[in-house]
């Protein structure tokens, strides 16, 4: 396990979700999920706050043709609580929580496909507006995040960079202060050279935190920092957007995608937080919700083995406090 020292960032964000998208990975907690009531998901974002996070990324706000909010794009998906969103955003701005807002999935879950389907464009540049509409007066509602993926191999491809692009000119007029945020793949696959730094200059988003693939068995956390080194020199050259971390801190419970999502042992993950920690402006997690549970936690969503990394997690972080 890496020692606790000044030089390792604790987790400070986390993606977060009212349904995992894919349904074998998420088997553990989109049961709980669907059944929060509101006063249980504002109990878990005061979790996710108490655990030292300050910044959530909510994937979704559609899945499957169905929406988490009152919409005219689809109708809503039944779930225990009428308004997650309202429930988890008026949580955030009690306990100081800042939160990206997701334009998924409001097409195909293939973002080889949806990026590139006007249909599908289409209701996302509605659902920005109306999401601003009728949330944006929280504190909490911080920034805009573009869910489907973009692959990086070695460089983002020209439809990637239009869909992006088209999505932040109408964020931008609705919220213009509001920070955009992507999460690219294929990580160890770019090659951050001037064509790259390019790339970086005429993406319109703030924020770009780049997966370390660990969970999904692509990277191993000694192979990270060389990674991380030439994004870190790319975003110095562009001076555009900030570099963040995406750790994943699941593993899979057997074949990779074709099972559940399981939390990763403490110790791999720690080494994974020292690997990018001096190399990144912020470190985020995939994910707390369903990997992490507080003992006790009145809004329980995971396995019970989520329980040893929370605990392992705190004391560790307790003991770098000193």
């Amino acid at each position: 396990m890496a020692s606790a020292g000044p030089d390792i960032q604790p987790i400070t964000g986390s993606w977060f979700e009212f349904q995992h998208h894919i349904m074998v990975e998420g088997a553990d907690w989109n049961p709980a999920c669907a059944c929060f009531t509101a006063a249980q998901w504002q109990a878990k974002v005061k979790e996710i706050a108490d655990a030292g996070l300050d910044t959530l990324v909510l994937m979704a706000t559609a899945i499957y043709h169905r929406a988490f909010f009152d919409t005219s794009i689809y109708d809503k998906l039944r779930m225990g609580c009428d308004d997650p969103l309202e429930a988890v955003l008026s949580a955030a701005d009690r306990c100081k929580v800042k939160f990206f807002i997701g334009a998924g999935f409001y097409g195909l879950l293939d973002d080889n496909k949806t990026i590139s389907d006007p249909a599908a464009q289409k209701r996302r540049l509605q659902s920005l507006g109306e999401l601003a509409a009728r949330y944006g007066h929280h504190p909490s509602f911080h920034g805009w995040y573009w869910p489907d993926e973009a692959r990086i191999d070695p460089y983002y491809r020209p439809e990637n960079i239009a869909y992006v692009n088209e999505l932040s000119k109408e964020a931008r007029r609705l919220t213009p202060h509001a920070p955009i945020m992507i999460a690219p793949y294929g990580t160890r696959l770019v090659k951050p050279d001037d064509a790259y730094v390019k790339q970086l200059d005429e993406l319109d988003v703030d924020i770009v935190a780049y997966q370390d693939e660990v969970g999904v068995r692509k990277s191993t956390p000694a192979e990270t920092p060389a990674f991380y080194e030439g994004l870190r020199k790319a975003h110095d050259r562009s001076q555009k957007a900030r570099l963040w971390a995406d750790v994943e801190v699941f593993d899979f419970e057997g074949p990779v995608y074709q099972s559940a999502l399981v939390p990763a042992r403490f110790e791999r993950v720690a080494r994974q937080l020292e690997s990018v920690s001096t190399l990144v402006d912020k470190i985020m997690v995939f994910l707390y919700l369903g990997m992490m549970n507080k003992p006790g936690s009145k809004a329980f969503a995971g396995s019970p083995v989520s329980t040893k990394l929370y605990t392992d997690y705190r004391n560790w972080l307790n003991m770098q406090k000193g």
